[in-house]
């Protein structure tokens, strides 16, 4: 068991689908042209920021999807070269790039349609100068990715990108096995759900309801 369980907590009732949180961790995380570690669904219409019903009685709900972090994570036991591992300090399901071969048994293991990407080419980028987190590892061809909970962030003490640059402060992230932090709190105060519960994965983003 990890010494600490590091997730997230998403407060649907704040968040306004806005996709700043997408858009920071793309741009933190250097990650390539046409790939997403984050991404905003909407449950209510049929089409994307619809919603459900008939005016005026209509609903929708906005859920940011990124890894879960599961604390049984399936993806971690198919990977057959240990790329795909569990931070044995914080709970965090970590990616090397060295040691992937490319195989995408991850990919096909993970209950979370879309949370990982697959490079097929050298990555490419549509802005010529070298932005987000200097200390972001290099991306690879032929290789998986993923969130990593900004890994570079959290060796340095701080929140993960996308916390901190949510302006209806909808996300919150900390130690979900310490009591005192305020993500902890929030879970055990309010009511939650979790994606694909049944699949015994034990995801560690909590959506408070």
């Amino acid at each position: 068991m990890a010494a600490k369980r590091y997730g997230f907590a998403i407060d649907t009732r704040r968040c306004i689908g806005c996709s700043t949180c997408v858009v920071g961790c793309k741009l933190e995380n250097y990650v390539p042209d046409g790939t997403f570690w984050n991404r905003v669904l909407t449950d209510g219409g049929a089409r994307e920021d619809t919603p459900a019903g008939n005016y005026p009685n209509l609903s929708m709900v906005q859920f940011t999807v990124n890894c879960q972090h599961c604390e049984n994570p399936a993806c971690v036991k198919v990977c057959p070269v240990g790329a795909t591992y569990k931070d044995p300090e914080t709970g965090v399901v970590r990616q090397d790039y060295d040691k992937c071969i490319g195989c995408r048994m991850c990919m096909a293991a993970c209950p979370y349609t879309g949370v990982r990407s697959f490079n097929w080419e050298e990555p490419s980028y549509s802005v010529e100068v070298r932005y987000g987190g200097q200390d972001v590892p290099t991306h690879q061809k032929h290789v998986v990715e993923k969130c990593t909970m900004c890994w570079h962030r959290l060796a340095r003490g701080e929140n993960p990108a996308c916390v901190d640059i949510c302006p209806a402060r909808a996300r919150f992230w900390g130690d979900l096995d310490d009591p005192e932090s305020e993500v902890s709190k929030l879970v055990h105060d309010r009511e939650y759900m979790q994606l694909l519960p049944e699949k015994g994965t034990k995801p560690s983003v909590y959506y408070l309801v």
